[in-house]
């Protein structure tokens, strides 16, 4: 009789456990069925400003979209969700690369804002816009006709100045500056008996002599350009 007893208790503790389960779900189930009940009341103004809104601007284009435009767009939409999702997945990867070429890439301009800072320092770019008001200078004073000449002698005017700055004549044009400019400080003696001096000199000698060698070779190249007499002059006096 008491193992019946127990049984039963048991059994009536099993049944109380059930009904307060049973409570509780449909206490939530009620929660929720509350929850959505609110929560259409909160979406159904939405909606139907929403619906309203698309219906006015369909109005809009209803002259230049039909139904079927539309669903066909919908249509090819849905058939490109794959595509969608790659361009998206492509799109979240440039985002990353950005995200980590970014602080590369504002090193790199902050290298070259401190390289441009250096030149400018140095006068580069100063030295830039000489080279342009230079450059302006020589379009304006030259006309089409000289640039043409130009080009027509342009080897020949290269060749000149390859040689002429050859190491050997550069250093004789620097010599010959920098002796002059020390000797056009001393004392001059003009006098006869001063310049006989002179010419006693060796080095003074030699000199002359390559004077007159240029001279003649100057006469030669400009042979033919004249008559070999001063003008009012008479060769026979």
């Amino acid at each position: 009789m008491d193992q019946s007893l127990v049984e039963l208790n048991q059994k009536i503790d099993d049944l109380t456990t059930q009904v307060a389960y049973l409570t509780e779900q449909t206490q939530i189930a009620e929660r929720q069925r509350a929850d959505r009940a609110e929560l259409m009341r909160d979406l159904t103004p939405v909606a139907n400003e929403a619906f309203r809104l698309s219906v006015e601007q369909l109005e809009e284009i209803q002259e230049y979209v039909e139904l079927s435009d539309i669903l066909r767009l919908v249509k090819r939409i849905a058939r490109n969700g794959r595509n969608f999702e790659k361009m998206l997945d492509q799109l979240e990867s440039l985002m990353d690369l950005v995200g980590t070429v970014g602080p590369l890439a504002d090193e790199a301009f902050g290298k070259a804002v401190d390289e441009l800072t250096e030149l400018e320092s140095k006068g580069y770019f100063g030295f830039a816009r000489g080279g342009m008001q230079i450059m302006d200078n020589v379009v304006t004073s030259f006309s089409e006709e000289d640039v043409n000449r130009l080009g027509d002698n342009v080897v020949l005017i290269l060749n000149t100045v390859k040689d002429m700055t050859q190491p050997e004549i550069m250093n004789f044009v620097r010599n010959t500056l920098l002796v002059a400019e020390k000797e056009i400080e001393k004392p001059v003696d003009i006098s006869y008996m001063g310049l006989m001096r002179q010419m006693r000199d060796p080095e003074v000698r030699r000199g002359l002599a390559l004077t007159m060698r240029v001279l003649h070779v100057v006469g030669a190249q400009a042979a033919g350009n004249g008559n070999g007499t001063d003008s009012g002059i008479n060769p026979g006096a």
